[in-house]
């Protein structure tokens, strides 16, 4: 099993695609192991070396006590990138992930080459937001959150379908202690300023249905980023990758062709769908 004894943690990684790939790192979202990007994986485009990891407090990485901060989770990542040797990357960070990119481009920019941030923004909620969620799961466990958090994160037509159930299952089965110190994590995180100094390939991803990060809190941080592109996808929540695979593969595959960063031959999307796509300056 995988696992990188770093400063302080231990992460359980995956590390697939062939060696001299164009390195993607997935970071994942709050209350999700890295199978949360199993149903994107068959449409990405070929020839990536694709890297996905489970955060401390989180799938089979360990479980420090919280609270946690959001420089002890960029650190993490830069030292997992560190230990790999896979810099410079194109690092595609959702919600959570999201800051972490952000603090990870700001601290380390020779370990990216491109940021693509998902339904994420410099600054997600309130603190106080954050701190009533963690004592509410501190009181009651996170099943008290579930429901809730369900209905931010998938549209009800999904809810609907049998694919749905293992989404609630996986968000159950995060350490409480890992849950909580994350939330922690992003209580005190506000990037808008360093955010903004940022100078690299960036594009920005919302779903319309997106109840924890709404696509104008996404699309605002996405504006501070000069050049930076904006897309939106129809009928999908805060995991658009989950109800829209295909459509956000295609995002994805756009998005490295258009900044020439996808170099392998032979490459393709198998992605067929949709979305609309906006150019912010």
């Amino acid at each position: 099993m995988p696992i990188a004894r770093l400063e302080g943690v231990e992460l359980y990684y995956e590390l697939t695609g062939p060696e001299d790939g164009l390195p993607l790192v997935l970071s994942n979202s709050l209350g999700c192991t890295l199978n949360m990007w199993d149903p994107l994986l068959p449409h990405l485009p070929d020839g990536l070396r694709v890297l996905r990891y489970d955060r401390r407090g989180h799938g089979l990485s360990s479980v420090p006590q919280p609270p946690y901060s959001m420089g002890q989770l960029v650190r993490d990542t830069e030292q997992l990138l560190d230990h790999l040797a896979l810099g410079p990357c194109v690092f595609l960070g959702l919600s959570i992930g999201g800051m972490v990119a952000q603090g990870l481009a700001v601290k380390r920019p020779d370990l990216l080459r491109a940021l693509i941030l998902s339904n994420t923004a410099a600054r997600i909620a309130t603190a106080e937001i954050w701190q009533e969620r963690a004592a509410t799961a501190r009181a009651q466990g996170l099943g008290a959150l579930a429901d809730a958090t369900m209905e931010r994160w998938f549209t009800a037509q999904f809810r609907a379908t049998p694919e749905f159930a293992p989404w609630r299952e996986m968000f159950l089965s995060t350490p409480l202690d890992g849950w909580i110190g994350c939330a922690q994590a992003i209580a005190g995180t506000d990037f808008y300023a360093t955010t903004a100094a940022l100078r690299l390939p960036t594009v920005g991803i919302a779903g319309d249905r997106d109840g924890s990060t709404p696509p104008d809190l996404v699309r605002e941080t996405i504006e501070l980023i000069p050049g930076a592109d904006f897309a939106l996808l129809r009928r999908a929540g805060h995991l658009p990758h989950v109800e829209k695979p295909e459509e956000y593969a295609a995002l994805i595959a756009d998005f490295l062709t258009r900044h020439q960063l996808h170099l392998a031959k032979n490459t393709h999307c198998c992605g067929t769908g949709h979305a609309d796509h906006g150019s912010q300056a």
